[in-house]
């Protein structure tokens, strides 16, 4: 052997690996970008998919903000009942001052009082002095009487009759606010039939100055 000889490490590449070898890197690339557009097409399915729900949510909020407001409106035009209530009440305590009488006719009777008083003082029949001093002024006493029980016969009637007008209730009306409104309409009518009886002397006729003397 000829050690000057070289011999060549280098064996000759076979075609056949090559190609098995070739197709490898093709199979390898191939199931990158497979895999790649797998993910690509995940990543928009769940964007698509967020988006979605994202529309769907903002529309179910949407309506739920609209329910809402339905019913804030809808309870807000419901009438609370309130002023009917309130009604009833001033009615019955108007129909009680109507029966017992008021500061206000008892000034308007001492006013009456003093101006016969004074029409009087030059002198005037025992006739006009009853006239003046005291049919005058138990005549003031029997309007103002009159005049309050006229508002309570007339806010009870409203208290009575304030569901039938305006938006309707879904509950009825208190018991209790009829009955007290009931109550107010009936001394209402008592104290306007006494007032008028009082101011055109029905009930208890004016001392005559036959009487007086």
């Amino acid at each position: 052997m000829n050690p000057r000889t070289t011999t060549n490490p280098t064996a000759p590449a076979d075609p056949e690996a090559s190609e098995v070898s070739a197709a490898a890197d093709a199979s390898d690339v191939s199931d990158v970008s497979g895999a790649e557009e797998v993910v690509t097409k995940k990543a928009a399915a769940e964007d698509a998919s967020y988006d979605l729900d994202k529309v769907t949510g903002d529309a179910v909020t949407e309506n739920e903000d609209e329910d809402l407001d339905g019913l804030d409106d809808d309870s807000a035009k419901e009438p609370s009942g309130l002023g009917a209530a309130a009604a009833a009440v001033v009615a019955a305590g108007l129909g009680v001052v109507a029966l017992t009488g008021s500061w206000t006719g008892k000034v308007a009777a001492e006013r009456e009082t003093l101006i016969g008083q004074i029409k009087t003082s030059g002198g005037g029949t025992a006739a006009q002095q009853i006239s003046e001093i005291y049919g005058d002024a138990w005549h003031s006493t029997a309007l103002v009487n009159g005049l309050f029980a006229l508002l309570a016969l007339l806010v009870g009637i409203f208290a009575l009759v304030r569901p039938a007008f305006g938006v309707p209730s879904a509950q009825p009306q208190p018991g209790w606010v009829r009955a007290v409104a009931t109550a107010g309409i009936a001394l209402g009518v008592l104290g306007l039939l006494i007032s008028v009886g009082m101011y055109f002397d029905l009930i208890v006729a004016l001392p005559t100055a036959t009487a007086a003397q």
